[in-house]
């Protein structure tokens, strides 16, 4: 079995109202990444991302650049050890 990776991703930009959450959630699923996306109340996108290094690397891949409508000016990543079980992928309210 593969070592689970978790990276905490905080997104800032234009990146609310824009399917942002949507879009990771549909990458993270593709790649077989675990965790959760969501918008936080000062208008950016905060993601945790659990699963292997190399497709977590792919979801952060694309949360750098975002969907079309987005514009991403700063994507801050930290690795650490996996601090929950997340099962599937989820947008969090």
């Amino acid at each position: 079995m593969k070592e689970v990776s978790e990276a905490h991703v905080v997104v800032s930009g234009r990146v609310q109202g824009v399917f942002f959450r949507a879009t990771t959630r549909d990458v993270a699923i593709r790649h077989g990444v675990r965790g959760y996306v969501r918008n936080l109340p000062d208008g950016r996108v905060e993601a945790v991302l659990q699963g292997e290094r190399g497709a977590i690397e792919k979801v952060i891949a694309f949360m750098r650049e975002g969907p079309p409508g987005a514009f991403v000016m700063e994507t801050a990543v930290d690795w650490r050890v996996p601090s929950e079980n997340c099962d599937g992928f989820t947008v969090r309210h």
